[in-house]
């Protein structure tokens, strides 16, 4: 029969029984010591690695939105939405590498382009490119939280990449930049390919434009007017002209 000191049970069980001793010895003991301080250690890693990188993500965001989107394009009605939009794809991608979430990775990527489209104004193309490289971005910064051995060197470049790639094209497209305006015109007469040059030059004089080209679309011989759609360069330094696309108010 074994005898116990109830003052001392733990050395007491650790000389008798060997299974326990194994399991509860002083070796193991110190190990086990090691590794929940080595996770608490990688935990206070990751809560401070985190808020940093999110800050970095927003930093990357804010120069691309306003450094290279609004800088060419001078439209806020998509600023706060990207600083949004990363914002909140960094967060959820890096609760997924949390919880471990593959499936829902892909389809949270399909619900996001999904609810995009879903609305019945139709988002324009250079404001889905911007949310697609605002997506890139987030999916980029948020997946090296999990890659330990990636080197911080490399992050800022393929981030700084997206930026200077980004703005470069911009800067190359605005030069010769031009857009296009749908005018209700009433001199029908003008319409005619022999009248090209009067109609040019009264467009001109009318909108205060330089008339590049002109087409003719829709004409409408009860009331006398066809649609034109006239192309015209913008200002230096500018991309696009969102309100062009409106033709008349609802």
């Amino acid at each position: 029969m074994i005898q116990v000191d109830l003052s001392n049970p733990t050395l007491e069980f650790l000389e008798n029984d060997p299974d326990i001793a194994a399991k509860f010895g002083q070796a193991d003991s110190i190990s086990y010591l090691m590794n929940s301080i080595a996770d608490f250690l990688h935990v206070g890693s990751n809560l401070i690695t985190m808020p940093l990188m999110f800050l970095f993500n927003l930093l990357v965001t804010w120069l691309i939105v306003y450094c290279v989107y609004y800088r060419f394009g001078r439209r806020r009605d998509y600023y706060v939405t990207f600083m949004l939009f990363s914002s909140g794809m960094f967060l959820l991608l890096w609760l997924m590498q949390i919880l471990d979430i593959q499936t829902g990775f892909v389809l949270g990527l399909f619900a996001i382009f999904g609810m995009i489209r879903y609305r019945t104004e139709t988002v324009p193309i250079r404001e889905m490119n911007y949310m697609f490289i605002v997506i890139a971005v987030s999916v980029i910064n948020s997946l090296s939280l999990k890659a330990d051995d990636l080197p911080w060197y490399h992050l800022v470049f393929a981030n700084a990449l997206i930026i200077a790639l980004a703005w470069g094209f911009e800067a190359w497209q605005a030069r010769k930049r031009t857009s296009t305006k749908i005018i209700l015109y009433e001199k029908i007469e003008n319409i005619k390919p022999e009248n090209r040059a009067a109609l040019i030059a009264d467009l001109e004089e009318r909108t205060g434009l330089k008339v590049l080209d002109v087409e003719i679309g829709h004409i409408d011989f009860l009331r006398d007017v066809a649609y034109i759609k006239v192309t015209y360069p913008l200002e230096k330094g500018k991309v696009v002209n969102s309100i062009d696309q409106i033709t008349k108010f609802k």
